[in-house]
């Protein structure tokens, strides 16, 4: 998929390979584990898209399918990143947007993400792909030693 991001053309693919993965090592919090990406990639359900500029990873998003028995199939955002330098173009918007036409043609009946309020460039992202709800909601987490 292309798409014309300010006056770049980024193009999106769903990349399968941990070769590709270390390749947009620097869009990840922490150095990629090639035992962690062997894993991700090999849950199905579990999906990494990245934009290219050119052929440098510029953008990336993971999406995990989540079932449950009583609400079927929905996509969860679970990571969004744009390379300084590629902020503010659109990236991460078309990002969001081809992993929500990823998520309908799977057959997801939505998709969700989480996030900060007072992260304002991934609300202002997020608000441009014209969600259908917006909500307040208390997270919690469990750390477990592993």
């Amino acid at each position: 998929m292309n798409v014309v991001v300010d006056t770049n053309v980024a193009s999106i693919r769903r990349v399968t390979t941990v070769a590709d993965v270390l390749a947009a090592g620097d869009l990840f919090d922490e150095p990629v584990r090639p035992d962690w990406a062997a894993r991700f990639l090999g849950e199905a359900g579990h999906h990494i898209l990245l934009a290219y500029v050119a052929a440098t990873p510029v953008g990336m998003v993971t999406g995990v399918e989540t079932t449950h028995p009583d609400k079927g199939t929905e996509m969860f955002l679970y990571e969004l990143a744009v390379a300084d330098g590629h902020r503010r173009l659109g990236i991460g918007r078309a990002l969001t947007e081809a992993l929500a036409e990823l998520a309908r043609k799977r057959g997801c009946y939505g998709m969700w993400v989480l996030t900060e309020r007072a992260d304002e460039p991934a609300m202002a992202t997020y608000r441009s792909t014209t969600p259908t709800t917006e909500s307040d909601h208390t997270m919690f987490a469990w750390t477990f030693d592993t």
